[in-house]
């Protein structure tokens, strides 16, 4: 293991310490990973804590866009940077085309690739309506969908507060979306693919403790 591999494995499993101490921090997969498949996570997003708290329950490392601002401060860059974040200027992440881009490169270097479809946090823990770059970049790149529902982390650090409260938080890993080749080609295809991916989470919200 290269030195970048122990260090991000001393990072996950720090937090995770941390996690299980203060929060009662729990992981539930509804089927195994598979270990020869990369996949999309696409994951519910209420609080700036969810990168980190998906980074420690995933069990590879996950790639995903992080605005700059959030690359400032040394301790937070160190942490997140090594958690799997790549920076993207306020400027990109306003640009579909390229935040698109930089999913597709991502995708197609081999990546576990993490996106939030709601497009920002919940205003109140709840799943909020999905919007369809997900949906484009699975029917783009044939990739299967993980869904994935955080419970908790609205308590803990809602949006708009810097207190970390010890709200027990929970993190459901779904049965994997894998789509038929037709599904990609076929009329609508990717509101076939936003359908299943709400279902799925919505499925995931009901049963989240």
């Amino acid at each position: 293991m290269t030195a970048d591999g122990i260090f991000y494995e001393l990072v996950r499993v720090f937090f995770r310490v941390v996690f299980t101490i203060y929060n009662r921090f729990s992981v539930r997969w509804m089927e195994p990973l598979p270990r020869d498949r990369k996949v999309i996570v696409a994951c519910n997003h209420c609080s700036v804590l969810d990168p980190l708290v998906v980074g420690v329950a995933f069990p590879r490392r996950l790639r995903y866009f992080a605005k700059e601002e959030l690359f400032r401060p040394w301790l937070l860059r160190l942490i997140i940077r090594t958690l799997g974040a790549v920076p993207v200027s306020r400027a990109d992440s306003a640009s579909a085309a390229s935040a698109l881009k930089g999913f597709f490169k991502l995708l197609e270097e081999g990546n576990d690739v993490l996106l939030f479809p709601e497009g920002s946090r919940s205003p109140d823990g709840t799943l909020q309506p999905l919007e369809g770059g997900v949906g484009l970049i699975a029917a783009h790149s044939r990739a299967a969908i993980l869904p994935v529902f955080i419970g908790g982390t609205y308590a803990a650090m809602r949006s708009g507060t810097t207190l970390f409260r010890p709200a027990k938080i929970s993190v459901t890993f779904g049965k994997l979306l894998v789509f038929e080749p037709e599904t990609f080609t076929g009329k609508g295809a990717r509101e076939k693919i936003m359908a299943a991916l709400t279902e799925s989470l919505r499925e995931l919200e009901s049963t989240a403790s």
